[in-house]
């Protein structure tokens, strides 16, 4: 299984939020670009950004994005406020491997499919599902979206991923939530990166034996010191011995 660390901009800075909410941060005292440099050193093949001016259109983290881009050594993926394919043309012309779309898709699923379409397998489907329903905006509405159709919706998509996270992992029942994901994931064709998952390295222990789910992000516990991102990566690497774990 492979691990993606996050790393969230907010006015120049890192940040995580509780919740998703973009008013209340607890903001980090370190320097993005060595940030990233860090986990590329520890050995991430991906590294996730999200531009959280972006997603509350706020103003936009884009010369520090393209900055990590060009300079951390490894592949990003970003997202947070992709709505045009300029704005897509762009990231990708500073070197983004893979941008992640998911309120757009919502809104203007023809968007998402235009954009897969220009860009194969370079975008990554993001499903946010609270209460059952796919959420939006930063988890601050929830639509009528049943989340496995509307996942279905791109399933023609040439998608690099579908990242889904389940805002209840976030609350507190990560054993549902893997239950969840893994159920969402299972029969799909693109492959899968979880998300809200990893508080701990038990947390890595148990999703390595999900075999629907190839990768998970983790932000937060790096922050907050309660997850050494080069021990996850020991644990995630170890061999998982094909015994898969059953949450249903």
């Amino acid at each position: 299984m492979n691990l993606i660390p996050v790393i969230q901009l907010q006015n120049g800075h890192c940040v995580t939020l509780n919740r998703g909410r973009v008013e209340e941060p607890s903001i980090w005292h370190v320097d993005p670009v060595e940030t990233a440099k860090g986990y590329a050193a520890a050995g991430a093949e991906w590294i996730h950004i999200t531009d959280l001016n972006a997603v509350a259109k706020d103003g936009a983290n884009t010369a520090l994005v393209d900055e990590i881009i060009k300079t951390c050594g490894t592949s990003v993926q970003i997202g947070g406020g992709f709505t045009t394919m300029d704005h897509i043309a762009h990231a990708v012309q500073q070197g983004a491997g893979r941008l992640v779309i998911g309120s757009a898709a919502v809104t203007n699923p023809d968007y998402l499919k235009e954009a897969a379409k220009y860009y194969p397998d370079q975008i990554v489907l993001s499903v946010d599902v609270y209460e059952g329903k796919v959420s939006v905006d930063g988890w601050r509405q929830t639509t009528a979206f049943e989340p496995a159709a509307f996942i279905a919706e791109f399933s023609a998509c040439p998608l690099a991923a579908v990242m889904i996270t389940d805002v209840h992992s976030e609350i507190g029942d990560p054993d549902s939530s893997m239950g969840l994901i893994s159920g969402l994931a299972d029969g799909l064709r693109a492959p899968v990166i979880a998300g809200g998952l990893v508080h701990d390295l038990d947390d890595v222990a148990r999703l390595k034996y999900l075999p629907t789910i190839g990768a998970a992000v983790i932000g937060r516990p790096l922050f907050e010191k309660a997850v050494d991102f080069s021990e996850a990566m020991a644990v995630a690497a170890a061999d998982a011995k094909e015994i898969v774990a059953d949450f249903v």
